[in-house]
Order: structure tokens, then C-alpha cells, then sequence
């Protein structure tokens, strides 16, 4: 088949600018082929290479007495003692989510559980964070079906319980939504399996589904802004199979077991270029291919097509190669394939054979080491308009146009189409600040969250940056675990424009400053740039999920709020309106600045919590909504009214950072100010729970009545329109 010739236009077709096509001349001494340009540009997007982050991404603090392996590899691994490690990791697929929604959030949660399992761990647990545009734009009612549909099919099929996740509507996600997946798994701390392949001669060896067009040029579509072409771009989202990815999953566990495996990568991004390209680089090795040996599952693929294919459930592994018939009978045992598709060699070369003919010769470490670093020019954005007189308001009535909103109503309709209990250790799944899930056959239970505040982020980015990760630190201390690390998922718009870029520059601050201050390294990570339709980008979205562990029951704040009980807040009283929930549901305004994050109080508060777990029978963070917010879902939960003191409008939904709230016994109330006193903390008892109503100064509603609203105005709001 004749390749096309090379022009001006097929460059800037593969997202490569100019100057960058002349450092391929440069490296090359040469024209590259179709089948070498359509490699440069899979190695050299923004979704592979990182070319406009690397420089600030190396600021983030990545180790600590716990960190087994920090970013660089497929996922982070923390050591959680006994022997285990928890891995984890968090990964966009926002534009493919886009174009079809149900494809791109399923192959999103397929994705991100081979980066776990590639590592040697079996998932037990997954995550999502969501971001979709109002509900008045006439795509977003289709994108949340589609999401939420794709994410269930694959998992639930998959078996991995889905235990936590967030939802939120804003115009700025109008034409470009967010879907964040996380997952999590256990290994055995001394059998981490990393990419980085050795020794020369080595097979290489292509495991799992058939090669097929799918997928053809995700990465470089990944790395790009919408238009109005944006339905021309459908044939770049992968398809998934998760019966494919759970026979790879046990088949991939099997081969390690038997020690056959000296490394091991996920064909993600950009598929068998990247994987190859990775597992030769970090090895300091050269890899050759012949693509005549690849499992295609479709006539007449060209060496173009096969490398860039991201056809789903493949991994690419340099075998032991005494081990090859042993790991061929496992392969064939699960039904998948297994090929020598290569082997490594010693020069710096990435060679590739297709129909005997060599298709592409290149020096390798140019395809990822040498890929290009930007210094992007940056400013300070400009803040928000400054905070307004706020109107008193009826607490109740307030409370009820909370939980009317679909940002802050009931994710049920959400998460009851996830599987939340297969796998039988979810001590407690989603709809409360942390899912809770227990390591097989030990007492240790671990805690995930998911957390960002994007209109925070947006107003002052560096306090946004540190928010998240302060409130994903609430939300594990609140049910008394300690917070051992996070993965971050950086979603931000054009890095071209110097305010965007000074977004993500200042929220990378935040979120460094924050991690370094309460001792959560960043293990691994995404980054997710160009997230703009027409020039209009998103809100600014870091999404942080994070990892605590308990190491016993004993340790757990699980309980619930019961009549009698004494409603505390640690953390002093609230008082701050800027950017709150408050401003932007009830009076429409996006306004003042966030509230400012003091993170020595945060950690002081967060190891008081965990110190005096054994007072508290019930807790959570104060945060979106304010105290009125928390009291009120606490009371759902619970199944028991709560009556407030407070009656003023900023103490009852400003979202001052650092607080908690607390339901416990009087006894333990009283012992808690004695400890609270003794650190140097605020606390103060703002009401209690019983009776059926909730109650906050003079105004009261039916908690039935309420609950009702919260529960069932998702689903009013998401099938209202169809």
C-alpha cells in the first residue's frame, strides 16, 4: 500500500507544530514515513509526553517512608505494612467521553484498571469524578446516561466494586465533560512488576485482545481542542470488552506468578508505539517489531494502524524466555492471544518490519526522552468579581434549594447503577465523604476519596490547589484513617494561553505546598490539558483522589448520628460566602475570593480526629453547603432529626476550611472539649440530633420531607428531559 506523502497539512493533521516537524528533520537527518510521522506525533502530544507539564510536575513531592514507587511507572504504590502494598492511580478520558459517551467512560475504567494490574496487584476498588455542563444544553442529559452507563457496564462486568466518586454541573463544562477514573488495588509489597524492560535478546511479547482500527489517534485527538468537527473525530474512541479485561486480569496474575515476567506494560495511549517505546526507554534498550506477528482482528491493517491502534485489553511484556511455553498454555487457558511480536536490542533503535519492508527507523530515547519541554509563558488570572452583600436568608428554605440542585442532591441514581459490594469487603460504599474496603483476609480496612472544588480553583487557583487536597485529607481522617498518599488528575484547558497555563502553574503550588504539609505524597497522576470547545475552556478541575488506611475496626469512625446525641464542630465557627455553595445556587453569583486554607490547622484537626476516634461516633468534614449541609446529610444518613443553635446565614453555610463535624454521646462531647482545650483547637457544641425535623434557629421542615427532596431530584433533573 502506497503511504502518503508527507505535507503540510498531514503535519499539522498529527498536532505537530511547525518547529517541532523540523526537530524530527533534524533528529532524522531525513523525511520521516507516514507510519515514523504517525509516531512522533503518538510520543510527542500532550497526552504522552507531557511536553507543557514535566517542568512543574517535578515540583510535586513524591516520596516518603511509605512510597514503594511515585509517578513514572503505570500506577504508585504505597506500602501499607504486613507485607501489602496499595496500588493506585487516576487517569482522564474526557474527549472520548465526549464524542461517545458510553464507550469512552467504559474504556476510561478499563484503562485505568490494567494500569493497576500491570503493576501486579489485583483491583479492589474504583472511583469516578464527573464533570458535565447545565442541564439546559441539549447534550448534557446524553453525556450523564452514557457516562454513568459506560462506567457501570465495564466495571460491573469487570467485578471491582465502585465505592466513591463525585458529580457536579457547571456551563464551563457545556462542551467538554470530565470523566476521572480511579481504581486501587492490593500486591504483595517485595512483587511489584515495573515496564522497564532488560537484558538484550529478550522476546517481546503482545498479550491479550486483537489488534483492530479502534482507537487510531486517540492520543493525538486527546491532545487537542474541540470545534465544530467534533463528530468526525467518533472513529478515535476505543471499544471495550470487560470479559476480555477480567480473563487478561487473571491470565496477567498467573504469568507473574509463575515468574515469567521480567516487565510488563498496558497498551493505553497511543498502544503498541507507546508501550514499546516506554518498556525500551526506561530499559535503556532498543526494541525491534514485526508487526506481521500482532493478532489483528480486522483485513489489511497498515504498520500506521497497528501502531497507533488502542484497541482495548492488550499488554506488551518482555518474557523470561524459558518461561515462553509455559506462558503460551496460560494465554491459551484464558482464550486470549499471545505472540513474540519483537525483542529487545542493544542499539538505540526503534525498528519496525511490516510485509518485509522496514516501516520505521528511529533512534528510541528521541521518541520520549527528547521529546519537547515547554516553559509555557504564565500569568496570575485575573480574580473574581469582589464578594457582594450576601441577603439573610431562611435556613430551611436555603437547605431546600441545596439539595434540589443536582450538585448537591443525592448521587444515588448515580452510584446504585454501580456494583458497590462484589468482592464482599466494602465496609462502606459510596454517598459519604470516603468509601471504606476491607484488605482480604486482614483487619486492615482502606479508605478512598475523590475531591476538588473547581469555582475555588478558578477564583484563586493556588488555594483552590490546596483545598482539594486539604478536603480529601478531611474526608480520610473523618472516618479515622491516616492519609498515606494521593494521584492527581489535572484537567485544565489551552496550556497556549498564558492564564491557563497560570492556572495550572499556581494550582500545582497549592497542591504541592498541601501534600508536603500533611505528608501525602503525589505517587502518580494524570494530566489533562486542551479541555476547551470554541475557545472556551472548562473551570479549572484537579481532581485529587486520595488513600488512608485503618488499620483496625477499632480505628473506624463508622458509626451514625442517633437520637441524644451532641452535634460539635472542630474547627471554629463558619463565617466565609465567597465562591460558597450558597452565593452560586441560591442568588446565582460566583463571587469573592475561596476560603483560605490554613494547613497547619488542617493537620492539627485532622490528628485530633484520628487520636480521639474512640469518642466519636459519628464524623464528617464541613465543606460545600457548610454546617447546614453536613448536619443535614449526617441527619439522612442517620435516619434521626438535628436541630442547630445557629441561625445566621454565614455561620450555617459559610465553608470555612478545617472543620468537622461531630455526633457523640454528652459524656464524650465534654471529653472531647478537655482534649480539644489541652491542643489549642476550637470546638463548640452547635446543636443535637432527634426528633423528626430538622431545625436550625427558628425555622424546621419534616427530615422526611427533605430526605425525599435530596433523594429523588437527581433523577428529576437528569430524566426531566428526556
Amino acid at each position: 500500500m502506497q503511504e502518503p506523502k508527507i505535507t503540510e497539512e498531514l503535519i499539522i493533521a498529527h498536532g505537530l507544530k511547525p518547529d517541532e516537524y523540523q526537530r524530527i528533520l533534524d533528529i532524522l537527518g531525513r523525511e520521516p514515513t507516514f507510519t515514523e510521522l504517525g509516531i512522533f506525533s503518538a510520543m510527542w502530544n500532550e497526552h504522552c509526553s507531557y511536553k507543557s507539564s514535566k517542568k512543574w510536575l517535578r515540583t510535586l513531592p513524591t516520596e516518603g517512608p511509605q512510597v514503594i514507587c511515585g509517578p513514572g511507572e503505570n500506577a504508585g504504590v504505597v506500602d501499607i505494612g504486613d507485607g501489602l502494598a496499595v496500588v493506585f492511580k487516576m487517569e482522564s478520558h474526557n474527549h472520548p467521553s465526549y464524542i461517545e459517551p458510553y464507550q469512552g467512560a467504559a474504556t476510561g475504567v478499563g484503562g485505568i484498571l490494567r494500569d493497576v494490574f500491570t503493576m501486579g496487584a489485583r483491583p479492589i476498588a474504583a472511583m469516578n469524578s464527573l464533570s458535565f455542563g447545565e442541564l439546559s444544553h441539549p447534550r448534557t442529559r446524553r453525556l450523564v446516561h452514557g457516562v454513568v452507563e459506560g462506567i457501570g457496564g465495564y466495571g460491573n462486568c469487570f467485578g471491582v466494586p465502585t465505592v466513591g466518586g463525585e458529580v457536579r454541573f457547571h456551563r464551563a463544562y457545556n462542551g467538554n465533560c470530565l470523566v476521572n477514573a480511579f481504581a486501587a488495588g492490593i500486591a504483595q509489597a517485595d512483587r511489584i512488576f515495573y515496564s522497564a524492560a532488560s537484558g538484550v535478546g529478550m522476546p517481546v511479547v503482545y498479550l491479550g485482545a486483537k489488534t483492530g482500527r479502534d482507537g487510531v489517534g486517540g492520543a493525538t485527538m486527546a491532545s487537542a481542542e474541540f470545534d465544530e468537527s467534533i463528530e468526525e473525530k467518533r472513529p478515535t474512541v476505543q471499544v471495550g470488552d470487560p470479559f476480555t479485561e477480567k480473563c487478561l486480569l487473571e491470565a496477567c496474575l498467573e504469568l507473574m506468578a509463575a515468574d515469567a515476567v521480567i516487565s510488563i506494560q498496558d497498551m493505553g495511549a497511543a498502544g503498541l508505539t507507546c508501550s514499546a517505546v516506554e518498556m525500551g526507554d526506561k530499559g535503556g534498550l532498543g526494541i525491534r517489531l514485526n508487526l506481521d506477528a500482532v493478532p489483528q482482528r480486522e483485513e489489511g491493517m497498515t504498520a500506521y494502524e497497528m501502531m497507533l491502534s488502542e484497541s482495548q485489553e492488550r499488554m506488551l511484556m518482555v518474557l523470561k524466555p524459558e518461561k515462553e511455553e509455559e506462558a503460551r498454555a496460560i494465554f491459551a487457558k484464558w482464550d486470549l492471544d499471545f505472540a513474540i511480536v519483537g525483542e529487545t536490542i542493544a542499539e538505540d533503535r526503534f525498528l519496525v518490519f511490516h510485509g518485509n519492508e522496514l516501516k520505521a527507523d528511529l533512534p528510541l530515547r528521541a521518541l520520549s526522552g527528547e521529546a519537547p519541554e515547554y516553559d509555557r509563558p504564565w500569568v496570575t488570572p485575573a480574580p473574581p468579581p469582589p464578594l457582594g452583600e450576601v441577603p439573610r436568608v431562611d435556613p430551611v428554605d436555603a437547605l431546600k434549594i441545596l439539595i434540589a440542585s443536582p450538585n448537591y442532591a443525592s448521587k444515588a441514581w448515580v452510584y446504585e447503577q454501580y456494583d458497590t459490594q462484589v468482592m464482599g469487603d466494602t465496609v462502606q460504599g459510596p454517598g459519604f465523604g470516603a468509601g471504606l474496603v476491607r484488605v482480604h483476609g486482614t483487619e486492615k480496612i482502606l479508605a478512598f476519596t475523590s475531591d476538588v472544588t473547581p469555582r475555588y480553583v478558578q477564583a484563586d487557583p493556588k488555594e483552590g490547589g490546596k483545598q482539594a487536597v486539604a478536603e480529601a485529607f478531611r474526608n480520610l481522617c473523618a472516618v479515622g484513617a491516616r492519609p498515606l498518599a494521593v494521584t492527581d488528575n489535572l484537567n485544565f484547558g489551552n496550556p497556549e494561553k498564558p492564564e491557563i497555563m497560570g492556572q495550572f502553574v499556581l494550582a500545582i503550588q497549592g497542591i504541592g505546598e498541601a501534600c508536603r504539609a500533611l505528608d501525602m505524597p503525589v505517587v502518580s497522576g494524570n494530566v489533562s490539558l486542551y479541555n476547551e470547545t470554541d475557545g472556551q475552556p472548562i473551570l479549572p478541575t484537579p481532581t485529587i483522589g486520595a488513600v488512608g488506611l485503618i488499620e483496625s475496626p477499632e480505628e473506624l469512625i463508622g458509626g451514625r448520628a442517633r437520637a441524644g446525641h451532641v452535634a460539635v464542630v472542630l474547627g471554629g465557627a463558619g463565617a466565609h460566602l465567597g465562591q460558597s455553595a450558597l452565593l452560586a445556587e441560591v442568588f446565582h453569583r460566583e463571587e469573592g475570593p475561596p476560603p483560605p486554607v490554613d494547613l497547619a490547622a488542617e493537620r492539627a484537626a485532622g490528628e485530633f480526629i484520628r487520636a480521639n476516634a474512640h469518642l466519636i461516633r459519628a464524623c464528617t468534614d464541613i465543606s460545600d453547603g457548610g454546617l447546614a449541609l453536613a448536619a443535614f446529610e449526617m441527619a439522612a444518613a442517620s435516619g434521626v432529626g438535628v436541630t442547630l443553635d445557629e441561625e445566621d446565614t454565614a455561620a450555617l453555610f459559610g465553608e470555612d476550611q478545617g472543620r468537622y463535624l461531630i455526633a457523640c454521646n454528652f459524656d464524650a462531647a465534654e471529653a472531647l472539649m478537655v482534649e480539644a482545650a489541652r491542643a489549642v483547637l476550637p470546638i463548640a457544641t452547635v446543636g443535637r440530633f432527634g426528633g423528626e425535623t430538622v431545625r436550625m434557629g427558628g425555622s424546621e421542615a419534616p427530615l422526611a420531607e427533605l430526605v425525599e427532596l435530596w433523594r429523588s431530584a437527581f433523577g428529576r433533573a437528569i430524566d426531566g428531559g428526556i
